[in-house]
């Protein structure tokens, strides 16, 4: 069943209508709204165990004459997001007295369902450590509060507290490693390090440690996302319980990548979805949106022949192994939606999951403005290439 989610005059989003696909992706402009609709969707979809969190770390919710679940939610002074005329729904049921509601109906739903990647989540390791739930201000969004915590517990329950984080046994496919090593960390090696009475990750190469803030910014910016992908992949941990999830999201998931290593991102994409969890990303990159466009125009290859394809796609080698990769991947449902801004009217969204280049929508034909430079670029060269060759 195609699962939909509807909202109406929340903070920037006047409405925004997605019917979520196995692989869903949300593009748009900076500031209009992805980040609020997927914080409200968690929101929704998790109440009983955001309230239960809150309330574990004494948080005193409907106490306070000026704080609502919103600022502990959302963050702090962010209750005015939602307005008077606020409308939420899940596939035709109100959901709009999640927003403000602290009580707890029932014990049975405090598992999460959703495992949300934030965009700021280099801050949950700013220091060369995951911190703490309570290490975070009021300000700080719930999701990369409990983000941070989740990669916590999980280094020390789940990973088993290990000298070395990267590369790791047992986690992720050679290929995928390989891809990592070759693209991010460049024959380095990811360990924990005790200094100053913590330990805290510092990347061992040629002969030094280099502490965390010393680092590319490519290489800070991917660790907590490798991080969320040890929590969903490889040997099962009691700690992160992964069979409760059904759905993860991963904000801008290209934040300080090349290329290369964005692949590579894809690749555990498409593990996920291999798992059987519905992902959502944000994203500013035209890779993402290209890949879906590829899929979309391979999807009528026999079997071999589409894995052989996806094998040239991400330069891996064509053998068995590599082929897995992609088993069941033609069967997946992808939906693209754009986050249109206008002014004076609010973000509305528009479903572009066609990505027709030949569209008379630019919308559609230039995927959300991510192709419109590379057009743009085409057409001059083109343009005056005749007029110096005439």
């Amino acid at each position: 069943m195609q699962e939909n989610f509807t909202v109406n005059d929340f903070g920037p989003i006047k409405n925004a209508n997605i019917s979520f696909g196995d692989l869903t992706i949300l593009i748009g402009p900076q500031a209009s709204g992805k980040s609020l609709f997927l914080e409200l969707f968690k929101l929704v979809k998790d109440h009983d165990h955001i309230v239960s969190t809150l309330k574990k770390y004494n948080y005193i919710l409907g106490k306070s004459p000026n704080l609502s679940l919103a600022d502990y939610y959302f963050g702090e002074g962010l209750s005015s997001l939602i307005k008077n005329s606020t409308k939420v729904s899940a596939n035709g049921k109100k959901m709009t007295n999640k927003l403000t509601n602290t009580m707890l109906k029932t014990n049975k739903g405090l598992q999460e369902s959703v495992f949300f990647v934030p965009a700021q989540r280099i801050l949950s390791i700013a220091d060369g450590r995951p911190k703490n739930f309570m290490e975070f201000d009021l300000s700080t969004p719930y999701p990369l509060r409990f983000f941070s915590e989740t990669l916590r517990v999980f280094m020390q329950g789940g990973l088993g507290n290990p000298d070395v984080i990267f590369p790791m046994k047992l986690r992720l496919k050679n290929s995928v490693k390989d891809s990592i090593n070759s693209s991010i960390f460049h024959n380095g090696k990811v360990i924990m390090d005790q200094a100053g009475g913590q330990r805290k990750m510092k990347l061992s190469i040629d002969g030094m440690k280099l502490p965390f803030m010393t680092w590319s910014a490519g290489q800070k910016e991917f660790m907590p996302l490798l991080l969320a992908i040890y929590c969903l992949t490889g040997p099962t941990s009691s700690v992160v319980k992964r069979d409760d999830y059904k759905w993860v999201i991963i904000e801008e998931p290209e934040m300080g990548l090349h290329p290369k290593a964005i692949e590579t991102v894809i690749i555990e994409v498409v593990e996920l979805l291999q798992q059987g969890f519905k992902v959502i990303l944000s994203t500013h990159s035209s890779i993402f949106v290209d890949f879906v466009w590829t899929l979309q125009m391979l999807g009528g290859l026999n079997d071999n022949s589409f894995k052989k394809a996806m094998c040239r796609l991400f330069n891996l080698k064509i053998n068995a192994r590599s082929k897995s990769i992609f088993d069941g991947l033609q069967s997946k449902s992808v939906k693209v939606y754009y986050f249109d801004t206008k002014e004076n009217e609010g973000v509305m969204t528009k479903d572009i999951s066609s990505l027709d280049v030949m569209d008379s929508n630019q919308v559609i034909s230039e995927w959300g403005g991510l192709s419109s430079f590379a057009t743009r670029a085409s057409e001059i060269v083109s343009e005056y290439g005749q007029i110096e060759e005439g």
